[in-house]
């Protein structure tokens, strides 16, 4: 194994051989040659001088690509699209003259970006759709576990563990139709020559412009996008870039939300990240089990995020029909974008895989803090049986404080609801009062508006893509 340069962590350690490949060099050049194909095919066609055979070599050469070759060309010619010009016309010595007629280096650079970017978030779909399934399943599952509620990470009024999941839910099915909505509206680059205005094409075509507008549809179509950018520079806009990288933000976003979630309720002993037989959580600590897959999604979404900003720079500070600055800048952020956030949704898939629920942990987090939530239930009965609302409050308050003292500061269980039972001042019966502590009495309507939640927004997702559910999410390491 070789030691002694960089290797880039999303491809040893995190993401997904389906997205590796997806912005592969092999995957990317096989394109170019799909696309000079497609190009030939539709120019002879239209009329061109482009012979049956030389199209049939160029197709029986497609995936013969010599890879030292084009680095040797580009060496020579600092020209990567020239490169595999050359190295295509060496293997297909009869096409040699058609290759790439017409065209621009944006022609196979553009087109095949925006191929990648398109089959790039079918895999992210698919990734979602396991994800939104799973969460799914969870807070149907727990729709009626009651829970403490947290605002501020303070206790606060009691929820449901499913009903809490919806949250993480809602924010992912906001991602999903964002997506959902790119990818309806993705256009095509296309033909459009050096400028945009298709010059060269007029003079293959002696000025037929339906000819023109037939090319520029036709290839888009055979590459399965319905839109076709209806101007250019010599790129696509480069908002496209943009948008797709703050999509991925977005879906960063939600993970990190769920993860600290997830971190916040492992450290309470309530819900956990699954733990592995021989998993290891501290070199020093032998007890620990740290929440690593939590944060390695932490870690992995601030770095997506980070990329927003790079692609809205880009996008920003293009000059008229086009510049070189982007280049470099989008081989680097596109591609890591997609791989992290594949490797971000299989971290969650995986999670959700063995994440475990300690009722009785959660339970006992309710119980310290309910007597609490209860008083008011108990002023309100108490006023009922004939008594004075202030006067009966006073007595709750004081009682309340010095249970609260014995939690606080002498670290003992809270005695709230003892003190009430026993101070003969009140009226309410005892065994009332113990009738009110059931938690299912503070959660309100959540197991009803995680069952609609679930049926209105999820479920409809789930079955529109059922096809996709069923991903294997095995971690690398």
């Amino acid at each position: 194994m070789k030691m002694n340069s960089y290797k880039n962590p999303l491809e040893e350690r995190y993401s997904s051989e389906e997205m590796l490949y997806n912005f592969s060099p092999e995957n990317k050049f096989r394109n170019w040659r799909k696309l000079w194909i497609a190009l030939a095919e539709i120019e002879k066609d239209l009329g061109l001088n482009i012979s049956s055979e030389q199209i049939q070599e160029l197709k029986d050469q497609a995936e013969n690509i010599d890879y030292g070759k084009a680095a040797e060309y580009e060496k020579k010619f600092r020209h990567d699209v020239m490169a595999h010009v050359h190295a295509y016309g060496d293997v297909a010595p009869s096409a040699k003259g058609i290759i790439h007629l017409g065209a621009t280096s944006a022609f196979v650079g553009d087109n095949t970006d925006l191929i990648q970017m398109r089959d790039g978030l079918l895999i992210v779909r698919k990734q979602l759709v396991n994800v939104i399934k799973k969460l799914s399943d969870f807070a149907i599952q727990y729709k009626d576990m009651p829970t403490l509620g947290f605002t501020h990470f303070q206790p606060a009024q009691l929820t449901t563990v499913g009903k809490r999941a919806t949250l993480w839910l809602q924010s992912l099915i906001l991602d999903f139709e964002e997506l959902e909505f790119f990818l309806e509206t993705l256009r095509f680059r296309g033909v459009k020559g050096t400028t945009g205005t298709a010059a060269s094409f007029l003079e293959l075509f002696n000025g037929d412009y339906s000819k023109i507008k037939h090319l520029d549809k036709e290839l888009s179509a055979r590459f399965g996008f319905p839109k076709v950018f209806g101007v250019s520079g010599q790129t696509y806009d480069r908002k496209i870039d943009a948008k797709v990288v703050a999509l991925l933000s977005n879906i960063a976003q939600s993970a990190h939300k769920f993860s600290n979630d997830l971190r916040l309720l492992q450290n309470l002993k309530e819900i956990e990240e699954p733990f592995e037989k021989n998993q290891i959580g501290s070199s020093a600590m032998a007890y620990k089990r740290n929440p690593m897959r939590s944060e390695r999604i932490g870690a992995l979404a601030k770095f997506v995020m980070s990329l927003s900003s790079s692609s809205a720079m880009v996008a920003s500070t293009q000059w008229f029909e086009r510049t070189l600055d982007d280049s470099a800048n989008k081989r680097l952020t596109i591609p890591q974008a997609f791989l992290a956030i594949d490797a971000i949704l299989l971290i969650w898939n995986n999670i959700m895989d063995g994440i475990v629920v300690y009722e009785n942990r959660i339970n006992k987090h309710i119980m310290d803090e309910l007597p609490f939530m209860a008083t008011e239930y108990i002023i309100m009965e108490e006023v009922k049986a004939g008594g004075d609302r202030q006067e009966i409050h006073e007595i709750i308050r004081i009682h309340s404080m010095e249970a609260s003292k014995k939690v606080k500061i002498e670290g003992k269980e809270n005695d709230l609801i003892e003190r009430i039972m026993n101070d003969n001042s009140l009226k309410m019966e005892k065994s009332k009062i113990m009738e009110v502590l059931d938690p299912k009495n503070f959660i309100g309507f959540a197991p009803i508006q995680t069952e609609e939640f679930i049926k209105n927004e999820a479920q409809p997702i789930l079955e529109k893509y059922s096809s996709e559910i069923g991903l294997e999410a095995e971690l690398k390491v």
